[in-house]
């Protein structure tokens, strides 16, 4: 039997799910109507956050997938990933445009880790 753990499980959905050392985070969006720095923002330090609670970090990024409401926001999107990502790791990573849950939303991102060690 694989062990997978579940972080905040919901009726639809967890947090995140680790399953043999792999971290998986649910699409992260930041607060509705803010700009698309600061949705970005929020988003990353979401991103830490629970990267740190399932014993992972940035410069253990595997893969992004980024989602964003206008490819016309990439280059603002991308101003606060570059100066965010770790260099020495970037992740695989791949940037699209599609209409996300509200109008207000901008920027979601997916995220999978390796756990340390």
């Amino acid at each position: 039997m694989t062990d997978i753990t579940r972080l905040d499980p919901g009726p639809r959905m967890s947090q995140a799910v680790i399953h043999n050392g792999t971290v998986h985070l649910a699409g992260q969006v930041g607060a509705p109507g803010g700009s698309v720095t600061a949705q970005t923002t929020a988003i990353l330090e979401k991103i830490e956050a629970l990267l740190a609670r399932c014993g992972s970090d940035k410069s253990r990024i595997l893969s992004a997938t980024i989602w964003l409401a206008s490819m016309e926001d990439f280059a603002e999107m991308n101003a606060v990933w570059d100066a965010w990502v770790d260099p020495g790791n970037p992740p695989a990573r791949a940037c699209g445009e599609s209409r996300l849950a509200t109008d207000e939303l901008r920027v979601e991102i997916m995220i999978v880790a390796a756990q340390a060690g």
